[in-house]
């Protein structure tokens, strides 16, 4: 019974995609959806609009929040989908500014084809030194320093036709949260080289005749202000305005609290001193498969169960769908449990033939896009157990599990219903920590013989760590912001910031585009001039359940009640699922440093520049965070498109990386005690165990 339950370890994945597939496919023959009146850059106009978005214009002072201003997202110009229902502004209104890493959207006419993008020549994804060339059409600047933030800025390659374009703006690091931007365009080109005028709503602005409200005024001074002070032309810019980030405590207030709540019914209440108090979460062994090595080389034991977890959410025994369960309508108000609600989560966890010589290392595992804590059986999972002596252990991620696809794909055609998936995803993450805590606190798994060999534990209790993939390596970036219990983690084929970067570029999002885009009966949101749109309103509730919201202080500047971490990244260059590019954004924010040289040049000449902004680690071993880039090689993959749309040619590499020895010698290194990055690629670029030339 063993082996056959361990090699159907890979099989959630693919029932969840089937599931999708067979869904799609009973759907082919409905018609698309005709799409809306483009979208237009209407700021600060009468007619409803939210572009350009983000902008302050949809914000109102708040002098109880800590930047000072709420988001006022207008009602009347929130999409509506294909049933008429509009995006409640509610849930998006309690927070005091934007994500920190928008899409900064714009519809310019006449800057809506590839001719006139490059006529006007802004910074490109492909080098994003050019943000800072004195001349440069695109740019954005911190009101607080006068100083250019890095960005590149690309034509929305999905919306078929100029049209229904929009431009583009995306950071290269994530805007610092609760400082203001200013973000101006200047001698935008059309296709043949003429300058573009400036939109109707703009010039009273620019040319000192004002024409709005005292308030749109004064705020319009400011940016002229910070334009100047920046070197910036008044006269020669097609249009300006600003925008809020939200401040750390708005973007993570939620999830500290729950944790801080969760922790301390255990009896914990000092997170920061990596000191293991209080009791364990309570637990049930419902099954303990023991392997022969002839049934099992690798492993010598599986242990399932359940724990129990304090739920936060609206619905009992947290059931899906609901939402967090909110004390008073305060848009500061952090979630509270309802008297008596628990949930019940899920464990696997995996036990080396090695641990039978000397106590296995224990870490946490973090499974893909809409699996389950099975992955952990995966036979990568059950070569790094054994090779290096690890136990892991998985719980689901609710949220993004595949118990949830049906919600999600509901949410997908209705965003009303996405609130709860974000707060689910907390809920998830808190579940996670618990886990962890199950492994860290002497009276857990420590306890139960099922995890004992001779009256023994199997495992080390002193010291836990993460590693996850895929969605495991973007979730594994909040899950390690927050944890109380670890301070190493390795985020594999990693990523952040869903709805700006990941779901475009990943073919993972083709299946549930169909879903969102309005293509399958049941709702979604036809107009493509809105998709991006669409996907940045999303990111600004996403920030509170992944890493995008998270990354600032996943590493060096730790969340309140939070130890410091250090982190490995790990990707695969040219991951059809989750974008280098991403990986990149997120290395700049948590102040990753590169292994050098990355990458096979002339070969991959494309990306001569991915690195830019991200130092080089000077010399191993290496005691700080990390980005390691591997490659299957040109004969095998190709260069990814450097627009907002996944890669399609050639192999995709994104199970590469943990698949290959070297890999896995890399994050033993640094998943211990004394961890450290070590050089396992001999001075030059890191190639994977397929790699090709």
């Amino acid at each position: 019974m063993g082996m056959k339950r361990l090699n159907a370890a890979g099989r959630t994945r693919a029932f969840v995609w089937a599931g999708v597939f067979l869904i799609l496919g009973m759907l082919c023959a409905a018609p698309a959806a005709t799409a809306a009146t483009p979208a237009a850059d209407c700021q600060p106009g009468a007619e409803p609009c939210l572009l350009p978005f983000p902008n302050d214009l949809f914000t109102k002072p708040d002098h109880s929040s800590a930047t000072g201003v709420r988001l006022d997202l207008p009602q009347a110009a929130m999409p509506a989908n294909t049933n008429g229902v509009q995006i409640d502004v509610a849930p998006y209104n309690r927070n005091d500014g934007f994500s920190p890493g928008s899409s900064i959207i714009a519809r310019i006419p006449g800057l809506d084809n590839q001719q006139a993008f490059d006529r006007t020549n802004p910074v490109r994804l492909e080098d994003m030194s050019e943000t800072f060339t004195p001349r440069a059409p695109i740019v954005v600047i911190d009101a607080a320093t006068s100083k250019r933030t890095l960005i590149w800025a690309e034509l929305d390659s999905n919306a078929g036709d100029a049209a229904h374009t929009t431009l583009l703006i995306h950071p290269g690091k994530n805007l610092t949260e609760g400082h203001r931007y200013v973000v101006a365009l200047r001698n935008l080109k059309n296709a043949t080289g003429q300058t573009l005028s400036a939109p109707a709503w703009f010039v009273p602005f620019r040319d000192q005749h004002p024409r709005m409200s005292k308030a749109q005024e004064a705020r319009y001074r400011s940016i002229f202000k910070s334009l100047q002070k920046a070197g910036i032309k008044r006269k020669e810019l097609y249009a300006a305005w600003d925008f809020t980030v939200a401040s750390r405590q708005s973007l993570t207030s939620p999830m500290l609290s729950i944790r801080n709540q969760g922790f301390g019914q255990l009896g914990d209440s000092n997170l920061a001193d990596l000191q293991v108090q209080g009791s364990a979460p309570q637990f049930t062994v419902s099954s303990v498969d023991n392997f022969t090595p002839a049934q099992n080389a690798k492993l010598q034991r599986e242990v399932q169960g359940t724990f129990t977890v304090p739920c936060y959410l609206t619905t009992a025994n947290c059931g899906i769908g609901g939402g967090f369960n909110y004390g008073s309508a305060n848009p500061d108000a952090t979630p509270t449990q309802q008297s008596g609600n628990v949930g019940t989560a899920q464990f696997d966890c995996i036990i080396p033939r090695a641990a039978s010589a000397a106590p296995a290392r224990s870490s946490l595992y973090g499974h893909g896009l809409l699996g389950s804590r099975t992955e952990v059986r995966a036979p990568n999972v059950q070569d790094m157990a054994n090779e290096h002596n690890f136990m892991f252990c998985a719980t689901d991620w609710w949220g993004l599990a595949s118990a949830d696809v049906p919600y999600d794909i509901s949410a997908l055609q209705d965003l009303n219903r996405f609130p709860a998936v974000v707060d689910r995803l907390q809920q998830g993450v808190l579940n996670t920590l618990l886990l962890g805590r199950l492994m860290a606190n002497s009276g857990g798994f420590a306890s139960n013989v099922a995890f004992q060999q001779s009256g023994n534990p199997l495992f080390d209790a002193s010291n836990l760590y993460y590693d996850g993939n895929s969605q495991g390596g973007i979730m594994g970036g909040i899950t390690t912001a927050v944890a109380p219990d670890y301070t190493r983690a390795v985020l594999g084929v990693t990523g952040m910031d869903y709805g700006g970067l990941l779901l475009q570029r990943s073919t993972d999002f083709t299946a549930f585009a169909t879903f969102l885009y309005g293509v399958a009966p049941g709702g979604g949101y036809t107009d493509p001039s809105i998709h991006p749109l669409v996907l940045d309103i999303a990111q600004q509730l996403w920030d509170r359940g992944e890493a995008d919201g998270y990354a600032a202080h996943m590493t060096a500047d730790p969340l309140p009640g939070t130890p410091a971490h250090k982190v490995l990244m790990q990707t695969a260059y040219g991951d059809h699922q989750v974008s280098q590019y991403s990986a990149a954004v997120e290395a700049r924010t948590i102040g990753a440093s590169a292994h050098q040289p990355a990458l096979d040049l002339p070969a991959r000449a494309q990306d001569s520049n991915l690195f830019y902004g991200i130092p080089a680690i000077g010399s191993y071993p290496f005691d700080g965070s990390a980005w390691v880039i591997w490659d299957d090689g040109p004969g095998l993959v190709s260069p990814p498109p450097l627009t907002n749309t996944p890669p399609t040619v050639g192999r995709d590499p994104h199970s590469d990386v943990r698949a290959t020895v070297a890999g896995r010698n890399q994050k033993s290194a640094f998943l211990d005690a004394n961890g450290s990055v070590v050089d396992v690629c001999g001075g030059q670029p890191c190639h994977t165990d397929v790699f090709t030339p």
